[in-house]
């Protein structure tokens, strides 16, 4: 797989951040949780840089499985796609800043403090910080993900 890009195909993860501003991935897989640091300090992939790109055409769909790619990771914060197929989601967490989570392809059904928001292909929804929320995939969607830290 492509530099930048990872596949995360667990029943149930998290994607967030850390008290000290570190972006993780959590995963829950028959019981056992682990939690794993993605490298924040990591560039830009360079093929990315100065040019027009269409975010659908970044990151496909695997059976099964989520899939992300960083588009951008600096101490201040994280751009990232993700791609999930249908069933696939983020189990509930909190994250101790604001995230925007913008629709690029399909539909996503977002909780945030235990109530249901539609995002459609288009839209964006802003999970605000230190509150609970989680993602789940009815059908395949895509998603970007900005996280800036205070």
């Amino acid at each position: 797989m492509p530099r930048g890009n990872s596949s995360l195909d667990e029943r149930s993860s998290e994607v967030g951040a850390n008290m000290e501003g570190q972006t993780y991935f959590k995963f829950t897989n028959g019981g056992t949780d682990r939690e794993e640091e993605v490298d924040t300090m990591a560039e830009t992939d360079e093929e990315l840089k100065a040019q027009s790109l269409g975010l659908k055409d970044l990151v496909g769909y695997q059976d099964g499985s989520v899939v992300s790619r960083t588009l951008i990771d600096k101490p201040t914060g994280t751009v990232t796609l993700f791609s999930f197929d249908a069933g696939q989601g983020l189990s509930e967490h909190t994250a101790p800043f604001d995230a925007m989570v913008n629709v690029v392809d399909g539909e996503a059904e977002v909780m945030i403090s235990g109530e249901p928001h539609t995002v459609n292909e288009g839209e964006m929804i802003i999970m605000p910080a230190n509150k609970p929320h989680a993602l789940r995939a009815h059908k395949p969607f895509k998603m970007l993900l900005v996280l800036v830290r205070d």
